[in-house]
């Protein structure tokens, strides 16, 4: 019987999380240094919020630097990317999330680090059309509705090439990808905090798509914390999960709209009551961001909620099933959506997000 999966508790090891001070990379640095590792965060804005941590200010645009952070530890968590759905500055976007991950990769090799657990992303095998229970065969997808998902998937191929891979100069590196999806939990950056935004400027009056719920997978934050640290353990020479990629989800998909439901009103806002076509919230979403690339030059981190990637998700089945990652790496969700979701209701309680 598998049970599920608790951070291990090994020797202690200096570990290096890149990204780490964001909403994935927190959590992850938080998990390992509660179980006593020596942690170093390489991000390129730091909050040091805690004293057992060694913060390094640093872009990983930068191999000097990457190179310097890297050296010294025994296993690098590379979280650090650039979430970018708008069809707009490609260029910053292929600079962090795939030279970025080749600076990483590097260093790694170059100062002899064995093992590289890449966060990677369940969108590098989403073209746009529903994906039912997906699993790891499925191939990477042939073309992709954002450059995010195109320079992830490029980023992953590479890391996992490199598995044990001696290039000169440099010692072999033993990679895994774990694959995400739909991220949340208290500290959530990107998707609650977007859904309240809207709430309180009136602008999910309506939710998109009609007829069939289309179904998304969710995952709680810690749970794919657990998914690396259980892949970090078992990565070596003669690991089964040495290359490999995996799914990391709740397996309890809902559609995007019932997760709306269930986040607005215990915070005090009104649901979407009526719905609109895809093709209409489509159509607008084209419009917002031609406005954003050719009148605000392309702004990042400002995607409001409306992007034809966005509008995509929301109208097509994408979930996935967890069964290898249960299988190779004995994970199971340790936090279900209902718990995760009323722990998250409660944080953003607590930092004032509730309607007054």
């Amino acid at each position: 019987m598998t049970t599920p999966t608790s951070p291990v508790e090994p020797a202690v090891r200096p570990s290096l999380v890149t990204g780490g001070c964001g909403f994935l990379g927190r959590a992850v640095v938080d998990a390992l240094a509660d179980r006593g590792d020596r942690v170093t965060v390489l991000d390129h804005r730091i909050d040091p919020w805690r004293a057992d941590v060694q913060f390094v200010r640093g872009d990983i645009c930068d191999p000097r630097v990457v190179e310097d952070a890297v050296a010294g530890h025994d296993v690098v968590f590379h979280s650090a990317s650039l979430v970018h759905t708008k069809h707009n500055r490609l260029e910053t976007v292929r600079a962090v999330n795939i030279d970025g991950t080749r600076n990483v990769l590097r260093a790694c090799q170059v100062a002899g680090v064995p093992r590289l657990v890449y966060v990677s992303s369940a969108s590098v095998v989403y073209d746009g059309s529903d994906i039912v229970n997906g699993d790891e065969s499925l191939p990477y997808a042939p073309s992709f509705p954002a450059p995010y998902a195109e320079t992830k998937r490029i980023a992953e191929a590479e890391v996992l090439a490199a598995n044990g891979r001696v290039n000169a100069g440099g010692s072999p590196v033993w990679t895994c990808a774990i694959r995400p999806h739909v991220v949340f939990g208290p500290g959530d950056t990107r998707l609650v905090p977007a859904i309240l935004t809207r709430a309180r400027a009136g602008k999910l009056k309506f939710s998109v798509g009609l007829g069939e719920k289309k179904l998304s997978d969710f995952t709680y934050v810690t749970n794919v914390v657990d998914a690396m640290l259980a892949a970090a353990e078992r990565l070596g020479p003669d690991s089964a999960i040495a290359g490999q990629a995996y799914f990391i989800t709740n397996g309890e998909p809902m559609s995007f709209w019932d997760f709306v439901g269930k986040v607005l009103p215990p915070l005090g806002y009104t649901p979407p009551r009526f719905a609109i076509p895809r093709s209409i919230a489509y159509a607008a979403a084209a419009v917002r961001e031609a406005y954003d690339t050719y009148v605000r030059g392309g702004t990042l981190n400002a995607e409001e909620g409306l992007s034809r990637f966005a509008i995509r998700y929301i109208c097509s089945h994408h979930y996935f099933s967890h069964a290898r990652a249960t299988r190779d790496l004995g994970y199971v969700p340790r936090v279900r959506m209902a718990e995760g979701i009323e722990r998250t209701l409660a944080h953003f309680r607590e930092h004032g997000a509730a309607k007054a």
